[in-house]
């Protein structure tokens, strides 16, 4: 049985995907979900195996979505906005569906997925589309984070800065400390025209937030920010500073 759900804001979408898929009787619509909030909350809870996602949805996007996911059910994409699909999940997702989409083309790409789980399992597959995200996803304004049960945006505005923290990334934010699984390397090239600048193996700084640089021991240096933390400049993170701060 393939347990799967559905997750759009447009209801009518819903109900399209939903009467396509109640000719197969080897699959199991497990919920309906408007927005993805009410999709993180669904896929916890009952851990489908295929989702039918939106790109295009209110409060977080599908792309935000897949982002706090670990791990990723297999993913089809319904969107009527090819130029997200195509670019970015064509290689990895099981299939995109452009609304409006005929019944035929709903079970073919349902075909895929029952062949991808044949050959090598939904783990994988899940995999591979959660690491393409990762590679292609930009960062626009906002980062998206998970907060135990809760779901919250950070605004790149309020962020502070960002520490290493063994496979996870501390981001201090003006209301408090939150964890993302991923990379201090990804934030560095996907914020870097946000003006945040990596100042050492450990910290990538929101310019906005530094107040001055101050000498620290053994000829080091140090960033000085607006609620007075203090964070090491390396060598190399300080010879970028003064060149970002033309100084």
């Amino acid at each position: 049985m393939i347990r799967v759900l559905l997750i759009d804001d447009e209801p009518l979408a819903r109900q399209l995907v939903r009467k396509y898929l109640q000719t197969q009787t080897d699959v199991e619509v497990l919920a309906e979900c408007g927005d993805g909030f009410e999709a993180a909350k669904a896929i916890a809870q009952h851990k489908p195996d295929l989702i039918f996602l939106d790109v295009q949805m209110p409060k977080i996007s599908g792309f935000e979505l897949l982002e706090l996911l670990d791990p990723a059910p297999a993913v089809i994409f319904t969107t009527a906005f090819d130029e997200f699909a195509l670019k970015a999940f064509e290689a990895n997702a099981i299939d995109y569906l452009l609304k409006p989409f005929p019944a035929d083309r709903l079970i073919k790409s349902l075909d895929k997925f029952r062949a991808t789980r044949e050959l090598s399992g939904t783990n994988k597959q899940a995999t591979e589309v959660q690491e393409k995200i990762t590679e292609e996803l930009s960062l626009n304004d906002r980062i998206v984070v998970k907060n135990g049960a809760d779901i919250r945006i950070l605004p790149l505005s309020e962020i502070r800065y960002l520490e290493a923290y063994d496979d996870y990334v501390k981001i201090y934010t003006r209301t408090g400390m939150f964890l993302k699984k991923q990379t201090l390397g990804y934030f560095e090239r996907k914020l870097h025209a946000s003006s945040f600048l990596r100042i050492h193996r450990s910290y990538l700084l929101n310019l906005s937030e530094l107040t001055r640089i101050e000498p620290a021991e053994k000829d080091q240096h140090q960033a000085i920010l607006k609620d007075k933390t203090r964070l090491p400049l390396s060598r190399s993170g300080y010879a970028r500073l003064k060149e970002e701060l033309g100084l």
